[in-house]
């Protein structure tokens, strides 16, 4: 046809950046932010990760946000909200729910306000009823248990989202399948022209160690790696090395600032723009970064370690119960191998040579004796 018409025809390509999913993962420890109160407290905190929220989604029609919390003894999704589990359906196959549409209850529970964007009420709503649940949900036990938070649950909901996002933006066979994921997964080596999501973990982090995370929040580190998914901190109060070391691996954005109460500017100015802007600006970085590790034995970050020859552990002392590793029950000679640090010799001073029977540091009859610096006038 173009040959006949003479016209010249160009195919449009979409130019758009492409879709962005911020999925963040909340640190709602009740420990810590109890001593933060008098600086930032924890409604205030919410208040300026919605304004954050709010700017992600108005950077493009299409980017998507997810917010999970990381609370004392369980990972609970913020945004968006677990859907309830299909009814049960009687012999003759209709369904036992009473009256129920299908309709979505996050949509439906908005009240109406012509002065707020729609999106933008729902996702308020959802995290701050969501918030509240948790909160009142949270018992005496469940704070005396532990004093950290649950960072590699959250991780691993947040990386287990993006991925299925990531099938999902991806074409589906128009033939239709009873199960789309599988057969996306089954494509993978594939050829096909697929829209890509650019992804990103942010994690607003307020508690201390969590040494005894350790294997889990590094299996997850590596697995954002794997997938080239950033994982940016924001440390309000506290310090970890396993944080940091997450951001380091995965390319993202290590941020400690010395003033909690602008969170907002640190949200807005240093985590807003996603992978494909960064490429453009230049992003803070984090300076030294500690690389020790946590034993596997007591789950303390050690300087010196014994390391498994078979499966790499690391353990803080050589005393072992039957000299066998904890992990992959290999026998260890770590006893014998740890001798006491041997003693340093002082090395000799060597005895300059004479020369003419004299000793060289003396100027001899044959030397000329040093001048002293030369004085212009």
């Amino acid at each position: 046809m173009n040959a006949i018409d003479g016209t010249d025809r160009h195919v449009k390509t979409d130019d758009r950046p492409p879709p962005s999913l911020l999925a963040i993962v909340l640190d709602t420890n009740p420990h810590a932010w109890a001593h933060l109160c008098s600086t930032l407290p924890l409604s205030s905190a919410i208040s300026n990760l919605l304004v954050f929220i709010n700017a992600h989604l108005a950077s493009g029609n299409t980017n998507e946000v997810a917010v999970i919390a990381s609370h004392t003894h369980k990972a609970e999704w913020l945004y968006p909200t677990p859907k309830p589990p299909l009814p049960a359906r009687s012999r003759n196959g209709t369904s036992s729910t009473n009256g129920s549409n299908g309709t979505s209850s996050e949509d439906s529970n908005v009240p109406e306000n012509p002065n707020k964007y729609r999106q933008f009420a729902v996702v308020e709503n959802a995290i701050l009823s969501n918030v509240g649940k948790l909160l009142n949900s949270t018992t005496e036990s469940d704070l005396a248990s532990t004093p950290t938070t649950q960072v590699s649950g959250a991780l691993s909901l947040a990386l287990s989202y993006i991925a299925k996002s990531a099938l999902l933006h991806s074409p589906v066979d128009s033939l239709g399948t009873d199960n789309p994921l599988s057969a996306l997964a089954d494509s993978e080596t594939t050829h096909q022209a697929r829209e890509t999501l650019t992804s990103r973990i942010l994690i607003v982090s307020v508690s201390g160690d969590l040494a005894n995370q350790y294997i889990p929040v590094m299996n997850s580190i590596f697995a954002a790696q794997r997938k080239r998914i950033p994982i940016d901190i924001l440390k309000l109060a506290g310090d970890t090395v396993l944080l940091q070391q997450a951001s380091d691996a995965t390319g993202g954005v290590y941020m400690k600032p010395e003033r909690p109460e602008g969170l907002l500017q640190y949200l807005m100015m240093a985590f807003l723009p996603d992978a494909t802007a960064r490429r453009s600006l230049v992003m803070p970085s984090a300076g030294g970064v500690d690389f020790r590790a946590a034993c596997f034995c007591h789950r303390k970050v050690v300087d010196i370690g014994f390391v498994c020859s078979v499966c790499l552990s690391i353990f803080c002392t050589p005393e072992l119960p039957s000299n066998l590793c904890l992990t992959c029950g290999s026998y260890l000679s770590l006893r014998s191998a740890h001798t006491a640090t041997p003693a340093l010799i002082p090395r000799k001073k060597k005895k300059k040579k004479r020369v003419g029977g004299t000793d060289s540091a003396t100027p001899g009859p044959g030397t000329p004796a040093g001048s002293g610096t030369p004085v212009h006038t």
